[in-house]
This record gives C-alpha cells, structure tokens and sequence, in this order.
C-alpha cells in the first residue's frame, strides 16, 4: 500500500481482517496524511480537517475490524451549536446541530419570518437527491456506466427566467433563485466553496453537503480530528499492518500485465498480489492509466488547478469564555467576487473565514489559554500566487485575522503568537463526488485499468473529506477480497 492516508489506513485494516498481509509504504514520518497536528508550547492544533461528519462510517470501520467500537477508542462530542454564521450587514445566527426544526426556526429569528421555510423547503429537495444518488454515488464502486450519474439528482423548481421556465443547475442558482435571499444564499454557497467548490459552476447537487451535515449533525474528536487518525492506525497495528515510514515508491511495478508490486527510491523492490495507491499513482506507471470512456483526475493528474485551504493556528491569552461557540463562520460581504478570485488564480480580498474554538483542555496548555484556528478556501500554489513565499502568506494571514474579529473581537489583543499553513504546505482541497453536470465532479474509479491497482483516499472514488476518504477504503477492500463483482457495503 503507497501511502498512510486515512483511506489507505482504512482499507489496511478490512484487508487485514480479511487475511491480507499489508504492507503500508509512507513518504513522511507519519501517518493520517491531511489529518495534521501543530504542537508548541503547550498548544495543540489540527491542520487539516477541524470536524467530522457521518461518522458512521468509522464507526462501520471498527465495528468490521476488532472489538472495541470507535467510542472506546476516541471521545466523540456533538457540537451544539453546529455553526454560528456572521453576516456583512450585521447580522448572525446560530444554527443547531442535527434539528432541521430548530434551524428553520433560528433561520426565522434571525433572518426574518419566511427564511426558514425555504431553507427547510431546499434541505427536502436536498433530501430527495440523497435518496436518488446515495448509493451508486458513495457505497457502490463507480460502475463502469458512470454516466448514470451525469444527471444532477437535485430536484430543482421549474422557475420563470427571462421569457422561459428555467430551472437551477449551480449553487449559485440555487441561491439566487430558490432561496432568494441574500444571506441564504451566502450560507449556502458557504458549504460549497468549504469543500473546495466553486458555487458559480458546481452542481447543483452539492445540495447533499449541508444536508448531510444538517442532518446527521457535526462531530468533535476530543484532543482533536489527529485523534481519529490515531486510532485508526493503531487498529491497523492491532491487525498486523506493517507500517514504513520515510520510504518512498518510485514506481509501481508490473509483471505479465498486471501490478505486481512497488520500487522504493533506493532500489528496493517489495513483490505484492496487490498494490493500493493513496496518491499519485498516474506518475508511478508507465503508461496512462486511463482510457477513453474514464472519469480522469480533477484538476489534471496532480489537482494542480485546485484550491487550497489557508490556515491561521492563533495561541491566544485568556480563558475562552463558556458562551463561546465551537465554529463561527464570518462570511465575505460579496461571494461572487470571493469565487472569482480563488477560481481565477487570486487571493479573495474579503474570504469567507472560519474560526473553530474547540472546549478541549488538551489544546491548551492551561485553563488560562485558548487555542483557535482560522481557515479560508484559496487559490492553489502557483499562477499569480506562490504560497511558498513569505509575501503573500504573513498579509494574508492579517486578513483571515482581520475577519475573525466580527467573532472574537478581542482577537489582538490576546494574540501571543500565530503559525501559519498553507496549500504548499498542505496540498489541493479534493471535493466530494457529485452527481451531475456530465460527471464532471466524479473522482476516478478505485479499481484501475491496470489488474491488481487500487486507488484509494481523496482524489479518488468517492471523493475528499475524512468520511469520503473512510469509504474509498471501504469499496477498495470489498474490491480486492470479493474481486470486480463487489457491488458496495451493505
């Protein structure tokens, strides 16, 4: 297996269980790949992802691989309030976790009378695409009539635009026409551009992304999302996975026109039945991977053109006060221009930030201390901006900083010190699948056309996110140990 990703650490542990002796190749020094931990003085921070939604797919990952369930071996605390959202005129709402009832009703009372109902309204057409594309979308392998899935399920109002019935095929549309205001509109297309996706264009079945948070609820790993990671790697040791750390794969090797194995940057060969790839695996071979017909990469075979995530990790002064909310959200004054220049190869004069205030004495290293993070989506490394130069990441940072007062308004006066994370640091934001659009956002089968490589993790089948990653390594397993005729997890 190339790579200790939480998708490839997923599927070594059901290969294992079923009597797979697995290999586990990394490059780094350590596993959990996006799933990243900033320690100083006493502060701890996550890098990658803050929260975890549908953790029932972990939940199936330990149930399948030992005895002990996921809630003896990491602390999982619902968040109450899910999100605090900030406007640019002012005002704000805090929406609660999992209770479609109550967030019509925080909706109405923030928003005016009206706003929850078409919010409500929306999340039961988003309901309704969940029930049509669920399955071939996120439990089955992608079949090789994929096409199927290039009809966005979303079933969106019929809407007269210009002399004609149109009906919304983008976020942006879905906003503008069936929300029809502002800031439900902002709060959708908000989700969207948090996955990496760019509202004016993404389908609308992106619908599914709130809905699934909105639904089955937001979850917080206590000591953080490193924890999760943890814990699935000791599963993994707990079933005899072999893990190598600073070995890189230079090539995948091939016998008698199939994956027999992997070559490691100094020449050592390791033969295998099976080779699982993380990522990367197109610069691996010597032949394309693909043929016509196949859903390819996003962004090209290393998702250069996707955005990133930017990352202010903020060691704060004072204790944090019991009023304050897990995650705010401070949305930019104008998301079109926002998604313009994060998709246009700019930095977003005015991002969307948000700021994760976690209650967790294990982030801080006393009770007079705090520990917060800021995030934004932005642009990829390169083009018109270098994240590897210190120029742009020191003011940009000020900005996200800047943003987050709307939030915690004595944000400056309590700063000790900030460390900052950026795309070249981290990599390129992978969006979960989506139906629609022509395929355009399906991500490439986990079985190859290469016999016995499997690829698994965020860039491919079914798409980023931790969960999404979780099931890649779910489909990858029933692949290898039930062979082409696994039909998806039950």
């Amino acid at each position: 297996m190339i790579g200790a990703g939480m998708g490839a650490m997923a599927a070594a542990a059901r290969l294992a269980v079923a009597g797979h002796r697995v290999t586990v190749y990394e490059r780094s020094s350590t596993y959990g790949g996006a799933v990243g931990r900033f320690e100083r003085e006493g502060f701890a921070f996550d890098t990658g992802p803050g929260l975890l939604h549908l953790p029932a797919v972990w939940r199936d990952l330990f149930v399948k691989t030992g005895k002990e369930p996921l809630e003896q071996c990491v602390g999982l605390v619902q968040v109450d309030p899910a999100s605090r959202h900030l406007f640019a005129d002012g005002t704000e709402v805090s929406l609660p976790n999992a209770s479609r009832a109550g967030i019509v009703s925080a909706l109405d009372s923030a928003l005016g009378a009206g706003a929850g109902e078409r919010w409500g309204a929306f999340l039961g057409r988003a309901r309704d695409a969940w029930d049509r594309s669920r399955r071939p979308l996120l439990e089955e392998p992608l079949r090789a009539d994929w096409q199927m899935l290039g009809r966005d399920p979303y079933p969106a109002l019929r809407q007269r635009r210009l002399l004609r019935a149109r009906q919304a095929s983008t976020v942006a549309e879905i906003g503008a026409w069936e929300l029809a205001e502002p800031r439900l509109a902002a709060l959708l297309e908000g989700y969207a551009l948090s996955y990496g996706l760019d509202p004016r264009h993404a389908p609308a079945s992106a619908a599914l992304l709130p809905y699934m948070e909105q639904t089955f609820g937001s979850w917080y790993v206590e000591g953080g999302m490193r924890e999760l990671a943890r814990a699935v790697y000791e599963r993994c040791l707990a079933r005899k996975v072999e893990f190598i750390f600073g070995a890189e794969v230079s090539r995948i090797v091939e016998k008698d026109g199939r994956a027999a194995g992997v070559e490691l940057a100094g020449g050592t060969t390791a033969e295998a039945g099976h080779v699982v790839a993380g990522a990367g695996a197109a610069a691996l071979v010597g032949h394309d991977l693909w043929q016509d017909g196949d859903v390819r990469p996003q962004g090209g075979a290393a998702g250069a053109q996707l955005p990133g995530r930017f990352t202010v990790l903020l060691a704060l002064r004072g204790a944090r006060p019991g009023s304050a909310v897990h995650r705010s959200v401070v949305h930019s004054p104008d998301a079109g221009a926002e998604s313009a220049d994060i998709f246009g190869g700019r930095t977003a004069e005015r991002p969307t930030v948000t700021v994760l205030r976690p209650d967790d004495p294990r982030t801080r290293p006393d009770g007079e201390h705090e520990a917060v993070t800021l995030s934004a989506t932005v642009t990829a490394s390169g083009g018109q901006v270098d994240w590897t130069d210190a120029e742009p990441r020191e003011p940009y940072a000020e900005v996200l900083i800047d943003a987050a007062r709307a939030a915690l308004p004595d944000i400056r006066e309590r700063l000790l010190w900030h460390e900052i994370r950026t795309p070249a640091q981290t990599g390129p934001l992978p969006a979960p699948a989506l139906a629609g659009q022509g395929g355009r956002y399906l991500h490439p089968a986990n079985m190859t056309r290469l016999p016995g490589l499997y690829l698994v993790g965020g860039r491919s089948h079914p798409g980023g996110g931790p969960a999404h990653a979780g099931m890649s390594g779910a489909l990858v397993a029933g692949l290898i140990v039930e062979g082409a005729d696994f039909r998806g997890s039950q």
